[in-house]
Parts: structure tokens; sequence; C-alpha cells
């Protein structure tokens, strides 16, 4: 908040303690409902039984009440074939039922006392279901890559934030950014991609297209046509402006590079922008949005998407008269307001749903896209605001996570990274390196398969939240016991 987003550090410092207080909530409410469950019979092993349900409930809250559903325990196990198999029916939060229900488990051993035989087989119960486990993840086998039958072009326009772009030396114009970013959308390749996640030792990095993306299913197309051209947030001055208001000169100049490059590359565009649209209701007379603009073929501005999930204490001040205090040291908050509907883009028989950077987050938001008849989805993001730390990964990881929930290629052009292409079973199978200007070639699919999580979306962690209410109405009614376990 005070490298990037311009907020004095006492106020930063002081946000920052509140926040993790405000969160640690959730971990004392889970602590609550054990100990309340606790007064039940079976007692502890009762509560060790409900505590999945229990987890799954809290984590619920934390996306619905507090609008923060960052790395759910689910999350981890993004790389696990096995468990990613629930993610279409239970989003994210089968898997986190399953890692609580597993500690659970074990744990219910050490409080069985009473038989001679109890945690002797208990433990054993446990050990054959990890050998099983283990046996059953060898024998699922990933699916194969398949030709892919689309390409995208997705931009890294790696422009720094914050304080380091101030000492970064001078920006470049507008018109020297546009004339730079156009010509690297229209590269068959600009640089090196990798196959896999960028960074860990296990990948590779070419001046190459990765093999199973150099044609379609019958080898007739290769890469030298371009289905989508994708551009990221990112802090440049890229403005679409109501024309019921005055236009800037960079925003017309960015509205004609747009349009040129579309009927250049013959293909449509999505970039990201700050749209202004004329407002006489408010005092400043124009709504200012973090905006996805889609651009057709043939240069015209055909739609756009404002992002509906602003970034607390940088995008917005959350709860102004909580903060009144605070005065001119949140001044520097930026002022944007929400978006106010969820849009998908058309063309040539294809529909795009567009998200913003920290809106991936939310599951239960994103599978809208797909119940929108959305056939790709596509992320704009600009994590440089995360610096380099571990939080651009864990963004990355969730992204992928929405991928495997909905079924659906999902296309990121990050600022700085990660860049990349991500198949519906949340393999990078292209990508970027980070922090370097390029853009590269994707090879993507069409899905129109909408899974049960996209129709249906957090039905399973609702029906954990039920289990939790009856069983809390259930300890309500009965009367404290010693608890002699």
């Amino acid at each position: 908040m005070h490298l990037y987003g311009g907020i004095a550090k006492p106020a930063s410092a002081g946000i920052l303690v509140l926040f993790c207080l405000y969160l640690g909530l959730y971990h004392a409410l889970f602590g609550a409902l054990i100990t309340l469950f606790r007064r039940g019979r079976p007692a502890a092993k009762g509560a060790l039984l409900l505590s999945p349900f229990a987890w799954v409930a809290v984590e619920l809250a934390r996306a619905r009440i507090t609008g923060l559903p960052w790395d759910l325990i689910g999350i981890a196990q993004v790389d696990n074939p096995l468990l990613t198999q629930l993610a279409p029916i239970t989003g994210a939060y089968g898997l986190s039922f399953v890692i609580a229900g597993v500690n659970a488990m074990w744990l219910t051993r050490i409080v069985i006392k009473q038989r001679r035989y109890a945690r002797p087989a208990l433990a054993l119960s446990c050990a054959t279901f990890l050998v099983l486990y283990i046996v059953v993840l060898r024998r699922v086998h990933p699916p194969t890559f398949e030709r892919t039958q689309a390409t995208a072009a997705l931009l890294q326009e790696n422009l720094e934030v914050g304080e380091e772009a101030a000492s970064a030396g001078p920006p470049l114009t507008i018109g020297e950014e546009l004339k730079s970013f156009s010509e690297l959308s229209l590269l068959p390749q600009a640089g090196e991609v990798c196959v896999g996640i960028p960074e860990l030792p296990e990948t590779k990095c070419t001046n190459s297209v990765p093999s199973q993306q150099r044609a379609d299913v019958d080898g007739t197309r290769n890469l030298q046509g371009t289905d989508l051209i994708v551009w990221p947030e990112a802090p440049n001055d890229f403005k679409v402006i109501d024309p019921a208001l005055r236009a800037t000169s960079s925003s017309r100049e960015f509205q004609t590079a747009m349009a040129s490059l579309a009927r250049a590359a013959n293909a449509p565009i999505i970039v990201g922008d700050i749209a202004f649209d004329a407002d006489p209701a408010v005092e400043r007379g124009y709504d200012e949005y973090n905006s996805a603009s889609f651009v057709a073929p043939d240069g015209r501005f055909v739609g756009r998407y404002d992002k509906m999930h602003l970034v607390p204490f940088g995008e917005y001040t959350p709860y102004k008269r909580l903060f009144f205090f605070a005065g001119s040291l949140l001044q520097d908050v930026g002022l944007l307001d929400f978006g106010r509907r969820r849009t998908v883009f058309k063309t040539r028989g294809h529909t795009y749903g567009t998200f913003i950077c920290y809106e991936s987050v939310f599951a239960d938001e994103i599978r809208q896209f797909a119940d929108l008849d959305a056939d790709v989805l596509v992320n704009i993001s600009d994590d440089g605001w995360y610096g380099d730390t571990s939080a651009a990964w864990e963004h990355l990881n969730m992204v992928r996570m929405r991928a495997i929930e909905n079924h659906r290629w999902i296309l990121r052009a990050a600022n700085t990274g990660v860049t990349a292409a991500i198949d519906p079973y949340g393999r990078v199978v292209a990508a970027a390196p980070r922090h370097i200007r390029t853009s590269i070639r994707v090879g993507f699919n069409y899905e129109q398969k909408v899974t049960f999580y996209a129709a249906h979306g957090d039905l399973f962690a609702y029906f954990c939240s039920l289990v939790v209410v009856v069983a809390f109405g259930l300890s309500s009614l009965r009367r404290a016991t010693p608890v002699t376990e």
C-alpha cells in the first residue's frame, strides 16, 4: 500500500494490522465452532468429524462476508490430478473439505482411548487409505495435450508501477508505447516462450512454440494467423472517454491505434484501459472504471467490461466512514467506480468472458462467464503491484483453479507476468518469462461444456454451512457437560 499505492507508511501499517486482525476472526470462529461442538456427543470425536464442514463454512463466510477468499486451502492442491477432479463439481471448496477431512480422520485416532484395538484399527485404516490414494493417483493418467484450433497474441507490457516507476527514468510517451506494443502484437514470436510455469527448475524456455500447439487437429493450420490479441491491465494512459465528455488527445490516439492494429491483424482485441462515462448525478460529473475494451476486427470499439470487484485500499477505500480519522493519508487511494454487470464479447461465432486482475480470486463470479456461454476466458492483470513476493505465484494458481472449475482455456496477459495460456486442466502450456517486455503466440481451444460448478456455483459449500448450522443448533440445545476425553 505504501510502495505502490502511495499511502503514507503509518496509515499503511495501521491498515495492514487491522486487516490481519479482521481476517484472523475467521480462525477464531472456526475454533469457537469446534469448542461448541465438543459439548455434544460424542464430544471430541464428534467435533473432529464436523471440522471439515466447519472449515468449508468458514471459508465460504470469508468469501461472502469479507470478500477476500485469497488462497483457500484447496488451492494448495491445484497440481494434484486426483483431487482436482472434484473442482468442476464442488469448486476449490471440495478440495478444502478433503484436506480438512484427512487431517481430522488422522487426529481421531488420538482421541479414541476407550477400546483396546480402536486406535490401531483406525491407524491401519488411515495407512490403508494413504496407500490406496497413492496407487490410484499413479493410475490417473493426465489428459493428453490436444492440438489447438485457435491462436492468441498475449502482450506483456512490463511497465513499472508506483515508486519503481518514478525511479525507472523518463517514461515512454503514449505514442511510443502504442507503437512498441502494436509491433510486438504483430510479431510471429517476439521472444522466449516457456513450456510450463516460468522460473521453475523443470521449465524450459525456448524461442519456438510448443509442438502440441503448432497446428489444429487436422494439421491444416499453423500459428501464422491470429484469432485474438490481448493487452493487459497496466499503469498506462490508455483511456476511453464518453462522447458526452471532452475527449483528450491521448484518448483519441489510443483508440485510433487500437483500430489500426485490429484491422492490420484482422483480429479482435481485448485491451485494458480506464473508461469514463458521463454521470451528472455525481459531483465530479463522470464515473471512472477499470475496464477491458473489446475492439472488433474492423476497428470498432463494440463492447466493454467494467471491473466489478475492486481492490480495497488500492482502487477504492472501503468503509470510508470507519476510516474518517485517516483524513488525507488515504488521498492517493483510487476513486474508481464498481462495474454494474458482467459482459461477454461475441465475434466470429465465439464468446469471450473477461475478468480483471484480483477478480480471479472469486470463483463464484468467474463461473458466471461460463454460464453466460463464454467458450474461452481472458484474464488481464497487473501483478506488478505484488513485486517479487509469492503473491504473483499464488495469484497464478488461483487462475489455474478457475480454469479447472469451469473447464475453460484461460488466456492471461499480465503487465509484468505471469502471461500464460492455461488449459482446462489447470496446466500452464505456454508462458512468457517475467519482467521483460514481450508478446507470445499461444494456441487455445473453444469449450462449450458447462460444468456443474459453473451452472450451480457453491452448492457444496452451502451444504457444508447447512450441516454446521444444524450442528450448532443441536449443540446449543444440549446442556454443557464435562469433557472427560
